[in-house]
């Protein structure tokens, strides 16, 4: 599939994607604290991935997952943006397995979350996570 934009262009709109401190990532700190739950790193760099989130003690890792970028069935269909497209998000799939494994044996809980779910309720997440940060 051909792009339907030049390479500038398509370049410029790319850069604009951010990786780290998302609208979804910065919703859900705010709805943790709401709920009490305090005392996590974000972007933790000495845990496998680098979660989004961390709380370190508890060895838990939280991951704000794009539902596009991670191959949400909703959200991205394989076969329907091109070859390129479907590599790049069977390897991100991929690479999300490998990490939780990683965290795994070494010894972190890893807990995923979609990005829109936190868009609609940010608040349901956060009691959706506080047991397993409550241990």
């Amino acid at each position: 599939m051909t792009d339907i934009v030049d390479r500038e262009t398509r370049s410029k709109m790319m850069s604009r994607i951010r990786g780290r401190d998302t609208r979804p990532e910065l919703m859900l700190r705010s709805a943790l604290r709401r709920q009490g739950l305090r005392g996590y790193r974000c972007h933790y760099p000495r845990a496998p991935g680098t979660p989004d989130i961390a709380f370190v003690g508890r060895r838990v890792a939280i991951f704000v997952d794009g539902a596009f970028w991670h191959g949400h069935p909703d959200y991205f269909t394989f076969g329907k943006s091109g070859e390129r497209w479907d590599a790049k998000i069977r390897r991100n799939m991929e690479r999300d397995r490998e990490v939780d494994s990683d965290l795994l044996s070494q010894g972190w809980r890893s807990i995923r979350v979609w990005d829109f779910e936190i868009l609609e309720n940010s608040d349901r997440v956060a009691l959706r996570l506080a047991p397993s940060l409550c241990d």
